[in-house]
C-alpha cells in the first residue's frame, strides 16, 4: 500500500488540547514507550475523526499495525468523552447568553443489520440515509456549547430534545432558545411597486397568510392621445 501527504481543515488549539490529555494521561500511567508520541497520536485520532480515515490507511500512513490504530483511536475518544461538559454545565453557560440556538444533525453511519431489520430503527426518512440522531445546543454565534449523547436516527428532533431533558432545562432556567428557520414553501409571485418582482411566501390557491400585508400594483394611468390635445372640460 503507497502513502502520500495529505492535509486537512482542523484548528491547532484542537490538536493541542487532545496532545496535552494524551500525553498528561501517559505520565498518569507512567507508560515508559509507545510507537507513537501523544503528538502523532492525536494528530491520527483527529484525521480519523474529521476525515473518516479508515484504520488500515491510518496504519500504512503512520507506520503501525492496525490494532495499534484501533487501540490509539479508543483511548483518545474515551479522554474526549471524559472531558466534555454535562448538561448542566451546559446550562450554566448558556444563562450567561443572549439566546441559544438548539438544532438536531445526523451523523452517518454504515448500515447495519439489514437482514434482521435491525437498521430501521437508525434510518433517517428526512435524510434518507443510516445515522445517529444527536443535538446541538450553540451560543448566538455558532459556538457548540453541548452535545447530545447519540440516538438511532430515526427519532425526530424535538423527540430527543425531551429525551435528553434539554426542553425543560432551559424552560426551567428561562432561557430563550430559536430554533433553525424552517425551509420555506414555494410561493407565487407578484410584483411590488417598485416594478421589481419579488416572493410572497403565500400559496397561490388560497391567498396570503393572515396578518399578511398584500402588496398592489400602481394603476397605470390611461393613454392620451397626444393629436388630440386635452380634453375640454
Amino acid at each position: 500500500m503507497l502513502s502520500y501527504p495529505s492535509g486537512m481543515t482542523v484548528s491547532s488549539r484542537a490538536l493541542g488540547v487532545l496532545s496535552a490529555a494524551l500525553r498528561a494521561q501517559r505520565n498518569q500511567r507512567r507508560t515508559r514507550w509507545r510507537k507513537l508520541s501523544p503528538g502523532r497520536q492525536a494528530l491520527l485520532v483527529v484525521a480519523h475523526l474529521r476525515k473518516g480515515e479508515t484504520y488500515a490507511d491510518l496504519a500504512c500512513g503512520f507506520r503501525i499495525g492496525t490494532s495499534t490504530v484501533y487501540r490509539y483511536i479508543r483511548e483518545a475518544l474515551e479522554l474526549l468523552a471524559a472531558m466534555a461538559p454535562t448538561l448542566a454545565q451546559a446550562i450554566e453557560v448558556a444563562r450567561r447568553k443572549a439566546f441559544v440556538i438548539l438544532d438536531g444533525t445526523l451523523l452517518r453511519i454504515d448500515r447495519v443489520g439489514m437482514t434482521s431489520g435491525y437498521d430501521r430503527a437508525f434510518y433517517s426518512g428526512k435524510h434518507k440515509a443510516h445515522g445517529l440522531n444527536v443535538q446541538v445546543v450553540a451560543d448566538p454565534i455558532g459556538r457548540l456549547v453541548w452535545i447530545s449523547p447519540p440516538l438511532p436516527g430515526a427519532r425526530h428532533d424535538m423527540g430527543a430534545a425531551r429525551e435528553h431533558g434539554i426542553i425543560d432545562a432551559l424552560a426551567t432556567h428561562e432561557i430563550p432558545r430559536r430554533p433553525t428557520p424552517p425551509i420555506r414553501a414555494p410561493g407565487r409571485r407578484s410584483r411590488f411597486r417598485s416594478g421589481a418582482v419579488g416572493r410572497i411566501w403565500a400559496p397561490a390557491a388560497t391567498g396570503a397568510c393572515p396578518g399578511t400585508r398584500r402588496t398592489s400594483t400602481p394603476p397605470t394611468p390611461a393613454a392620451v392621445d397626444p393629436a388630440s390635445g386635452p380634453t375640454p372640460s
